[in-house]
């Protein structure tokens, strides 16, 4: 199994889960996340405003962001090398990485506003 290292962008919390509006995105991937690691697979992630050192120590991501700067967060690497920049992975990709099928990280889409579901229902959510 594949060590898997996320570097985020600035949040205001360790995983941008907090605040009025929560990102369908993040929520996505925080609990593919949760679930990987459930299933054993080493999957850490850095977020660039509590932890920049990490960003620092990291030579390959420092050299990324010294060429493209902030706009090229999120970054993904796998085994030491980088797989993705600019937008979160796939469950598909999580999967094949982490060395299992997409099946067994599927995850729970959020409710959207649009086709209704969850507190929403076509409404404002709570």
């Amino acid at each position: 199994m594949s060590k898997i290292e996320i570097f985020d962008p600035a949040m205001c919390c360790p995983t941008g889960l907090c605040g009025v509006g929560v990102d369908s995105e993040l929520l996505r991937v925080s609990t593919t996340i949760n679930t990987l690691v459930k299933k054993g697979v080493k999957v850490i992630r850095y977020g660039l405003s509590s932890e920049p050192q990490a960003f620092v120590n990291n030579k390959i991501v420092n050299e990324y962001l010294m060429k493209d700067e902030v706009e090229v967060l999120p970054i993904t690497v796998v085994d030491g090398v980088v797989v993705k920049t600019k937008k979160y992975p796939t469950d598909e990709e999580f999967a094949a990485w982490a060395g299992l099928s997409s099946e067994e990280i599927a995850t729970v889409p959020a409710p959207n506003k649009k086709t209704g579901g969850g507190c929403c229902d076509g409404g404002d959510c709570c």
